[in-house]
Parts: C-alpha cells; structure tokens; sequence
C-alpha cells in the first residue's frame, strides 16, 4: 500500500529546524519533497557539526530523503524554474521572516491569486501579526519568551533550555497539523490556505499545567526540577546505584506502590488523595526513598513493572538507541548515502499506521543542488 501523501509534492524553502522538520514529516508520510535552497551555501545546517566524511549528520537527520535545487529567487532564470515548480506543487514551506517573500514577490496573496489550490505553511519567531512579526527569533530566544525555561531546571537554580529544541520542533509539529488540515479541506473546496505558526505561541499551547496553575492561582508556577507540580509521586527516586522514575498518576496506581513498598501510607490522610500528595511531595519522596535505597534500579523497576506502577531508568541516547522497545518500533533507522551504504543514523517515523511500509533505512540527504537535473527532467515531463 502506498504512504498515505504518496503523490503529494512539497515545495520547501525552509532551513534550519522549524521547517525542515515539518517537511520531513510530511516526506515520511510519502510526500515527494523539493529542497529549495541558497546557491552556494545551502542549508545553514550543512555546516553544523558532527559530521561524517566531511557531511554534516545534523543536516542529514532532519532533511534525509528529500530532492535539493539551488534556486536564487531574485534571478530571472531561477525564478522562471521555481514558478514551473509552483505550478506542480501542492504545499510551500517558508520560514523566513515575515515580509521576506513579499519583497520576492512571492507571498501569499500573489501566490493564492496565481495558484488557487496552493497551500502556504509559514513558521518564523512570532508569526506574521502583531507588532513584533519581523523580529528573528531562535529556539534559545522563544524556550525563554515562551515561559518553558521558567519552569524548567532546578528550583533556586538558574533557568535551563529543554536539552531538545522543542522552540523549533513544536513549531514544526503545529505547521505539518496545519498542513495537513488544509489540505482536507482543499478536498472539500478546491482552494488552498495559509498557515502561520509562530514558534512562541507553540510554546504557549505546551504550557497545559502552568497556565492551569496561573490562571487558577495568580501565581507563576516555577522550576520543580524533575517532579510534576500537580501529581505525586510522579518525580525520580534515588536506588543504592542512582536514579530512576516513577509515575504512580492516581489513587490506585499509590495504593499498588504502597503494597509493593510495603509503605503503609495509603490511608495516611496527608498521602490519601492526590492533592495531599502533592501538598507533602517532599515528605513522601523521603519515605519512598527510604525504601528504594535498599536495592537497585534493576531491581525496583522489576518489581514495580510486574506490580503494573509506570517506572523506568534514565537513559543516555546510546542507550535509548538500542532499547528493544525503541528497536522493536522501527525507531533507529539507517540513512544511506548516494550508494546504498548506510551513512547516518536517524529517528524513525514516530506516527505507525496500517497498511502503510514503516521503512528501517531512508534514502540519502541531499548534496546541494544534486537534484536540479531530475528535478528539471520532471518538469519537462520526463
């Protein structure tokens, strides 16, 4: 069976994070993806390191399977080719700042007017409204603005990014949502839209418990290191040999954890309710911590796994690389190079769905410009 935007064609002019990771998506969901990219240079992220034989593996992480052309769009010439391409293609990803392709004569007014059943997917800092839409942001700059970093990291500490850069990938994510929903209902009317994300408001919208929390109190939630503000026990708890999790996330799940604790805290009036819980987070985590430094991880999350409490160690990506779930799930996959060898590894496509090939390699990242020839030759209808 084919991928399910098997067909589909992605005209993607972004660079960087935000953006390619929306198009890589949207390719792992079989849609034919067309790197435009800035003669010369290309991608920022071709020149950030590790890398592998000279090629860059952060760049061919996020952008593996996907065609590249070096257009510049103020040339006649190139110009001419990315109007054929407009003319084939069904989505167009930008991520610059707003304004940008207006000044190519590119933006979305012009496009919908030329190209009715286009669908434009925009993301940049702050969206294309408001009185700060041209400034340029970065992951460090929206984590920051966004309120993640303020409850993130260790209280009494100073504030800390998320080691991921959820300021570019949420953005990415909310952009392939938007696409996607534009493109049902391009099924329904025939007519394309645009879609604006900016990256501060994604951090907003994964703000759920403190919004919750600010809204209901008037008060600002802070950093609680790795515990949950709203659910007890639901933090890490020191074994005789280190660290590891547990998520007991209500009564009943505490009530197990007490049994295989053998804690007689269940019908404690301070331990009894989930409130209570989180009111003497603090007590509790010692009581339990009592108990769990008498033995190892291992063997506490044996016990606990077989008692059905969600626990689990903390793990390096080297070990999250060969977890047998993670392996199991098609989650680590090879990225060949231009002759079939495997050059990189990568992330798999998180979303299974049946009837659908979950692929264990992808093809190759793109050498800049590698594929104006082909590119060319489809368009001329080869």
């Amino acid at each position: 069976m084919p991928l399910p935007l098997a067909g589909l064609v992605v005209l993607d002019l972004t660079h960087v994070l935000a953006g390619p990771f929306a198009s890589l998506t949207l390719g792992d969901l079989g849609a034919r993806i067309i790197k435009v990219e800035k003669p010369g240079t290309g991608d920022d992220t071709r020149a950030f390191p590790p890398f592998t034989k000279g090629k860059s593996a952060y760049f061919a992480a996020i952008n593996h399977g996907k065609a590249s052309i070096a257009l510049d769009l103020k040339g006649e010439a190139d110009r001419a080719i990315f109007e054929r391409l407009l003319e084939r293609a069904d989505v167009l990803l930008e991520n610059f700042r707003p304004g940008v392709m207006e000044r190519l004569g590119y933006g979305w007014d012009s496009l919908h007017a030329r190209y009715p059943g286009l669908i434009y997917g925009a993301v940049s800092g702050f969206g294309h409204t408001g009185p700060e839409a041209r400034r340029p942001a970065y992951d460090m700059v929206v984590q920051a603005r966004g309120g993640v970093m303020s409850i993130t990291g260790e209280d009494g500490r100073d504030p800390v990014r998320v080691g991921a850069s959820i300021g570019d990938i949420v953005a990415g994510m909310y952009l392939t949502q938007g696409v996607l929903a534009a493109l049902v209902d391009r099924a329904r009317t025939g007519r394309g839209r645009k879609v604006d994300v900016a990256m501060l408001d994604a951090q907003l919208a994964i703000l759920e418990h403190a919004i919750a929390i600010t809204s209901a109190t008037g008060k600002p939630p802070g950093p609680t290191g790795a515990r949950h503000p709203s659910i007890a026990p639901f933090e890490t708890f020191h074994a005789s040999d280190g660290l590891f999790v547990i998520a007991a996330g209500n009564d009943v799940l505490f009530e197990k954890l007490c049994i295989t604790l053998n804690l007689p805290l269940a019908d404690d009036p301070r331990f009894a309710t989930n409130p209570a819980r989180v009111e003497h987070a603090r007590l509790l985590k010692r009581l339990i911590e009592a108990v769990t430094l008498g033995d190892t991880r291992a063997h506490w999350i044996a016990r606990l796994q077989a008692a059905g409490i969600p626990t689990g160690p903390i793990q390096n990506v080297a070990e999250v690389m060969k977890d047998p779930q993670i392996v199991a799930r098609n989650m680590v996959v090879d990225v060949l190079d231009r002759n079939g060898r495997q050059a990189f590894k990568a992330a798999g496509n998180p979303i299974k769905m049946s009837d659908a090939e979950d692929r264990t390699a992808r093809g190759p990242a793109p050498e800049l410009d590698g594929n104006r020839g082909e590119i060319l030759r489809w368009l001329d209808g080869g």
